[in-house]
């Protein structure tokens, strides 16, 4: 990050917004709306966003840098404490903050502060906005009487009703939350949309199709580290990833019949990081098993501490 940010408003306002809630709910699918532009990975199963992953949204008027945060679970591995600490750590950081949840899945029969997400942000004194996304598969007459029961179970500062999946009222929230942030310049130059290296980017791809490539309990047993990124002027830009499992079983999943499964996967992770780079990929995948879930040492590889 470097250069001097070009002419902004004496008014600009530039603040942190976390994305947070429950598995599933569309935290990471709303940001990429936001940005209009994939940032985050997105895929069917819970628990798919692993990092904070940031975005940044920047006019001459204002910056928003959105935080996309794991979606909060009691956790059953080391892994699962890191993610929940990079969600804390969003919601330490944030000037607003996005409370998520889903429509068709909300009830007026639950306690607010039972919930496990919503202990997160009871008691901040910090702006905290209820998103009520998936409104497209709920009637009103579902969803006036759950906007009812929240905005009596919490002071939100303020309460929108969306669905990212039809766009309703998605614009809606870019000026909402700006009058909500600090003035203060612009943190970051104007035309970057995130501080998060390229190999950054692969990694999570590639994850991703794991995810939408295998059932059952392998996604959530796999990780990848990227060995080599290395640009070329001409030719293909060469990235080689191990993806790694914790069992050999999970290995043979992975990996499929004759190798079609590993091969499917790398095919569609190489289309979509040529299209984010701008530049043709030669991308070659191992498949490596080691217990990493609870190893300290490998998270922090990782880059989840």
């Amino acid at each position: 990050m470097s250069g001097a940010p070009p002419e902004v408003s004496p008014s600009f306002r530039c603040g942190y917004v976390a994305i947070i809630g429950e598995p599933n709910v569309g935290k990471s699918t709303l940001m990429n709306a936001l940005l209009e532009q994939k940032i985050s990975i997105v895929t069917p199963k819970p628990q798919t966003t692993r990092h904070k992953v940031l975005g940044i949204q920047s006019t001459n008027e204002y910056q928003i840098i959105f935080l996309d945060t794991p979606g909060i679970i009691l956790p059953k591995y080391r892994l699962h404490e890191m993610m929940m600490n990079a969600a804390g750590g969003a919601i330490a950081d944030a000037d607003v903050l996005l409370f998520m949840i889903s429509a068709n899945e909300a009830t007026t029969n639950v306690h607010l502060k039972s919930e496990t997400a919503f202990k997160k942000v009871d008691g901040i004194r910090k702006p905290v906005f209820l998103i009520i996304n998936k409104i497209d598969l709920v009637g009103k007459q579902t969803l006036l009487p759950l906007i009812d029961h929240y905005a009596k179970s919490f002071p939100f500062r303020e309460i929108l009703p969306i669905s990212v999946l039809t766009g309703e009222n998605v614009k809606r929230l870019l000026p909402t939350t700006i009058p909500h942030l600090p003035v203060h310049p612009p943190l970051y130059p104007l035309d970057i949309v995130s501080e998060h290296p390229e190999r950054f980017f692969a990694s999570e791809i590639i994850r991703e199709k794991v995810f939408l490539a295998c059932r059952e309990e392998v996604p959530y047993s796999t990780t990848v580290d990227i060995v080599e990124f290395k640009e070329r002027e001409t030719g293909k830009t060469f990235i080689s990833a191990d993806v790694y499992v914790e069992r050999e079983s999970q290995k043979g999943i992975l990996i499929g019949k004759q190798g079609g499964n590993l091969k499917k996967i790398g095919q569609l992770a190489r289309t979509d990081i040529e299209e984010f780079i701008g530049h043709p990929v030669f991308l070659e995948l191992h498949v490596k098993v080691r217990k990493w879930r609870e190893d300290d040492q490998w998270l922090s590889r990782l880059g989840y501490k």
